[in-house]
Parts: C-alpha cells; sequence; structure tokens
C-alpha cells in the first residue's frame, strides 16, 4: 500500500492533478492566433493551450473578456491562471512566462495608402495619430513612446481600429503582421489599407502563467512540453490549419457560420 501511495504521489508531482481545471483567458480577436466563430473561441492559441495543459493533466476552461487589458490584469490579480503574452517588466511582476515562445511575431504599421505614412524609424511616428487595442504592449522603448507623445487612440477590437483608419480618422494602426494582414482581407473598404515593409519590432508570443496560480510551479514542465511540440512541427502545423479554417468561415454565408 506505502509503495502505491508513494506512486500515485509521484504520478501526481509529474503530471499536475488529473483533472485540475485551469482557467484560460483570451480576447478572440486576433485571427489566426484566437478569434470567435459565434460559438466558440477557436485558432493557434486555444489550440496550443488546450494541447500544452491537456498533456499536463489539467482541463482548461476559457474565459472570455471585454477587452485584452482585462485578461491581463485577471491574470495579474490571480483571477485567472495563464494566457498568452508579449514579455514585458510590467507584465513580468504579476506573470511568470515560458522561456520557449509559441511563435516568432513581426509587428508591422499599417496605414491607408490615400494618407501616406513616413515610417523608418519609431520616433518617425511622433508626428502621426494611431490606433491600439487596450492592453496592447510592444515593448518597453514602445510603451514609453506612446506614454511621451500621447498619439494613441484605444478600442476594443481590430475592427473599431482599421474603421478609423479607412475613414481617415487615424494614421496608422499597429498590429501584428500576420494577424493584420489576414484580417483586413475581406474587410469592406480596406483595399487601401497595407503594411509598411519596416517591421516596428519583432516579439515572441508566449505562455504567461499568473504567479498566483499553482501553475507557476510547474514552469519546466511547461517549457519541456512546449519544446516537444516546436521539434515535432505541431505548432506550425496548427497555425496553418488555423489560417485556413479562418479564411474558409469568412467566406462562409453570415447564416452558415
Amino acid at each position: 500500500m506505502g509503495r502505491l501511495c508513494a506512486l500515485a504521489l509521484m504520478l501526481v508531482s509529474l503530471h499536475g492533478v488529473a483533472g485540475e481545471r485551469i482557467r484560460y483567458c483570451d480576447y478572440p480577436v486576433y485571427p489566426p492566433i484566437s478569434w470567435s466563430d459565434g460559438r466558440q473561441v477557436r485558432g493557434l492559441a486555444p489550440t496550443v493551450v488546450r494541447e500544452l495543459l491537456g498533456r499536463l493533466g489539467y482541463e482548461v476552461e476559457i474565459v472570455v473578456l471585454g477587452n485584452w487589458k482585462r485578461c491581463l490584469m485577471d491574470a495579474a490579480a490571480g483571477r485567472v491562471d495563464v494566457v498568452l503574452a508579449y514579455n514585458s517588466d510590467q507584465r513580468d511582476q504579476g506573470m511568470r512566462f515560458s522561456t520557449v515562445p509559441v511563435l516568432r511575431e513581426e509587428v508591422a504599421v499599417f496605414v491607408n495608402q490615400r494618407r501616406p505614412v513616413r515610417f523608418e524609424h519609431l520616433d518617425d511616428l511622433a508626428g502621426y495619430r494611431g490606433g491600439l487595442l487596450y492592453g496592447e504592449s510592444y515593448g518597453p522603448e514602445f510603451d514609453r513612446f506612446v506614454a511621451r507623445h500621447q498619439n494613441i487612440e484605444w478600442v476594443s477590437s481590430s475592427q473599431q481600429n482599421f474603421g478609423k483608419l479607412i475613414r481617415g480618422r487615424i494614421d496608422f494602426v499597429i498590429q501584428e503582421r500576420r494577424t493584420g494582414q489576414l484580417f483586413v482581407e475581406h474587410l469592406p473598404g480596406a483595399k487601401d489599407i497595407h503594411a509598411l515593409p519596416t517591421a516596428l519590432s519583432v516579439d515572441y508570443l508566449r505562455v504567461a502563467v499568473s504567479r498566483h496560480s499553482p501553475l507557476s510551479r510547474r514552469m519546466d514542465a511547461i517549457d519541456q512540453q512546449l519544446r516537444k511540440m516546436t521539434e515535432a512541427g505541431e505548432i506550425q502545423r496548427w497555425l496553418e490549419q488555423s489560417e485556413v479554417t479562418y479564411r474558409d468561415m469568412i467566406n462562409l454565408p453570415v447564416d452558415a457560420r
């Protein structure tokens, strides 16, 4: 009996408590990383989180809040356990980040060709008005730039952001290049919207775990499993599948989605 108890404790230590529920927060407006089809959250992010934590012995509950800032605040406060996010000094205070990234992301400046924007360096944007989603951060230098120039309008959705860009109410939108290009493909009136060739920055999407969550004690196991998934080509395959699925969904008639 003693050996059986020791074995059970060892298995719990290695694989987590069977069926323990982890709350994952998503703001699904970033195809193909995450988006909603009206019924469920889809995309690379929820797939990675379910597969990663499932293999570590957890069940995943997806929590959707009103904006991305709420997700980050709830993770820092321990009301949810995990998000997928870029690292920053401020976020590091409330969350622990995987050392193995989920995805390399190139951050681009999207503009309206009818209102040209000159951009080679970050400071070039100081004379223009831009749009960001609540809670977005693209590194400490960019955050300091925004605080210094106060030239950003904050909104809750990419549709709002790009809609303002189409109508000329702002001059640029900062968005991951892959997500932005996919989003504007089928956006009405977006034929003049394009991403400038010079990248604003390159960053890495990581698994971020609340420091208040018991899951934060398992960062080594998370990194190990992420490394296996990356080396096996699973994450790249899920990304490609997510792009195909999103395009298929967009092309469906509204009543068929």
